[in-house]
């Protein structure tokens, strides 16, 4: 028998992969090489333990999360048998159990899963019917709705929850939406992104022998990030353990900063009073950041009342000490920051390993235009994602249609792309027969489709396409059928229809190029389960859960990066500028105004100082101008109180005080050079 070696691990490590039975609770601090313990213990639990690999259920929060564990994990087992692993995220097991037990709920098993944009479509068709005199905001309507669904809080349930409020004009709006919402979902034969979980937990509350099936499948379960997790995936995990108490959850409450996603801190916090006997092990010795960086951060986060105590340490010893710069006002401090990253780059440090770390979105404005007159690479992470293109939503929705005809909303995108003269009267006379005969669009068009004799071929023609790609997608290879439909549609031409700029045109028909690649990918990593079922899905899931977590797309960055705090974590850079540390932006000014409680901000902050290897820079401005007023500006609380400690440096770069004169004079000559060049 092969015998997997351990002696890789630290000692707290060992421990945390060593603890196979009962309630372990492995409190990994930042850059503590959780993700290594965890796919070690999988490799001793297979290899040897000789426990079952379908017995071991893994789960995380992204798909990149999952990717990484998935390869590390093989990668480690090598030759050992291990197919039946499932390491997934929460969503893409929920949806494997819905595919096989939906019908249960009333469903069919060849469900859509609407995105943010179908969503908006059905409360925009819901406002319109809702005749109040009085305009309201789909987004908001949507957000209350996710809310709702993250709180096991059906549209049946809304009017009797602490959520509802009879006097609120929204909530009586959102009320008459949320039904007629979820009525058309299910007409539609489709769900969002948030009821995989909340139908997953409605089919195991009304149906216990299934969640039991599921509990002795999954006799060994682990949960990354639990400080992440919400109310209905601590419900999920106790239905999944209802018939053992082998589950090991991996999180930090220090980095817990996700509470407007609806995560709870308490999930972790009260792990030990929810699983009786647990086990806490802490992993705290660091492998990413210099001492003098950690000594900060346990500084900041031990003012936290309500946490965990550990103490972050580490072997990489440095004189270098975080600095904290003072600023005259944002434009100096754009100035001041990029001209370091440009001194930084030409004494060769790479550009991509220094990342400009801010609270808010609209402080990258005066950092991107200094870059740009610098002429320095930059990338802001959480620009446009491949899947919400334009032309690749149109293929998605006719994959969507062609696996699911009753989609309605994909089937009214796609009807006259390309262009077949369906248009808004034609598509109304089908709608109405469609409501009448209480029947879906695509039932109405098969059955009846002379309604409008002057586009009667047109709609032959379109239902005989999709019930022929019906056969072809289950008879040929994913790539080739994919390939094969774009051609027959002739979906290039109409994309060279479309735009006047070659350049864009170009770029379009890459895109599309790059959506059959996508699927020649998935064939070749999934063979036999490259079905159609499967690839959208997979799409779809990672289009979803992958929006809430931006840092996917700092793999493919070039040059500077510049990011939001909430977006950095799970990343890390050989040099940090943590810009804006100043009260009102970190603590943020509507968790002052509000009165919450700022043990989230000040964890925020402490996630930006631990994404520093070896260089740590923060800064803060003495004015800013808020409502066309010039504001006085003061460093953040969280800084204060322990700078005799030796914890960071400050110095007071204002007004360029640490430049001698003629150094001002170039520094200025270099700014208006630049600023001519770029707008050359």
């Amino acid at each position: 028998m092969n015998i997997f070696d351990l002696s890789g691990l630290n000692h707290p490590q060992r421990q945390a992969a060593e603890t196979i039975d009962g309630p372990v609770l492995i409190l990994a601090g930042a850059g503590s090489g959780k993700t290594r313990t965890i796919t070690y213990r999988i490799a001793h639990m297979v290899t040897n333990l000789q426990i079952p690999s379908e017995n071991i259920l893994a789960v995380s929060f992204t798909n990149k999360a999952a990717m990484e564990m998935r390869e590390r994990t093989k990668a480690l087992l090598k030759n050992t048998n291990s197919t039946g692993l499932t390491l997934a995220t929460f969503h893409s097991l929920g949806v494997r159990i819905l595919r096989s037990e939906i019908t249960k709920l009333g469903y069919s098993r060849f469900f859509s899963i609407y995105d943010t944009s179908d969503q908006l479509s059905i409360v925009r068709e819901a406002l319109r019917r809702y005749k109040s005199g009085k305009s309201y905001d789909r987004k908001q309507i949507l957000s209350k709705i996710g809310l709702l669904k993250n709180n096991g809080i059906s549209e049946v349930d809304f009017s009797s929850s602490p959520f509802f409020d009879h006097e609120e004009p929204n909530d009586l709006a959102t009320e008459y939406v949320y039904h007629y919402y979820q009525n058309k979902l299910r007409f539609y034969n489709a769900i969002d992104f948030d009821d995989i979980l909340f139908l997953t937990l409605k089919l195991f509350r009304e149906n216990n022998d299934i969640a039991r099936k599921y509990s002795k499948r999954f006799k060994y379960i682990m949960v990354d990030e639990y400080q992440d997790t919400n109310h209905l995936q601590f419900e999920l995990i106790l239905f999944l353990t209802s018939t053992h108490d082998n589950l090991c959850v991996v999180g930090d409450d220090d980095q817990a900063i996700y509470s407007f996603r609806g995560a709870d801190i308490s999930n972790i916090l009260d792990f030990e009073k929810n699983f009786k006997k647990a086990k806490v092990i802490k992993l705290e010795e660091n492998y990413r950041s210099t001492e003098n960086i950690l000594n900060l951060a346990n500084r900041v986060i031990k003012e936290n009342k309500k946490r965990k105590p550990k103490t972050l340490w580490s072997r990489k010893k440095t004189d270098s000490i975080p600095y904290l710069w003072k600023m005259a006002d944002p434009e100096h401090e754009s100035q001041i920051v990029i001209e370091e990253i440009k001194k930084a780059g030409q004494s060769g440090h790479p550009l991509h390993e220094m990342a400009i770390l801010y609270r808010s979105n609209q402080q990258a404005v005066p950092f991107e235009d200094q870059l740009r007159m610098a002429d320095i690479p930059y990338t802001v992470i959480g620009g446009q994602k491949f899947y919400e293109k334009k032309e690749v939503k149109d293929l998605m929705a006719y994959l969507m249609a062609i696996l699911n005809p009753n989609d309605e909303l994909s089937l009214r995108r796609i009807l006259n792309i390309p262009n077949r003269g369906i248009g808004n009267v034609t598509l109304k006379k089908y709608l109405d027969e469609s409501q009448q005969n209480k029947m879906s669009l695509f039932s109405a068009m098969e059955k009846n489709p002379a309604i409008d004799r002057n586009r009667e071929k047109h709609i032959r023609t379109f239902v005989t396409l999709i019930r022929k790609y019906q056969g072809v997608f289950k008879n040929s290879p994913l790539p080739e059928a994919v390939a094969r439909f774009i051609d027959e549609i002739d979906y290039m031409s109409f994309v060279e229809k479309q735009y006047d700029n070659a350049k864009q045109i170009d770029m379009r028909k890459k895109d599309v190029l790059s959506f059959v690649e996508s699927a020649e990918r998935f064939f070749n990593f999934k063979q036999k389960e490259a079905t159609l079922e499967n690839f959208v899905e997979k799409v779809l899931l990672q289009d979803s859960q992958d929006k809430k977590d931006e840092s996917d797309d700092a793999d493919a960055a070039t040059g500077v990066q510049l990011l939001t705090l909430h977006s950095s974590k799970g990343l890390e850079f050989n040099t940090v500028y943590l810009v804006g540390v100043e009260e009102e932006l970190l603590p943020h000014k509507r968790t002052i105004v509000q009165g919450e409680d700022i043990s989230e901000e000040r964890r925020l902050c402490y996630v930006g100082i631990t994404r520093a290897r070896d260089r740590l820079v923060m800064s803060y401005c003495c004015k800013r101008k808020m409502y066309g007023q010039e504001i006085t500006r003061h460093k953040s609380r969280f800084l204060t109180g322990f700078e005799e400690d030796n914890m960071y440096i400050e110095q007071n770069r204002e007004a360029m005080d640490h430049l001698t004169g003629e150094e001002k004079e170039q520094f200025k000559k270099n700014f208006f050079d630049n600023l001519l060049k770029s707008l050359d």
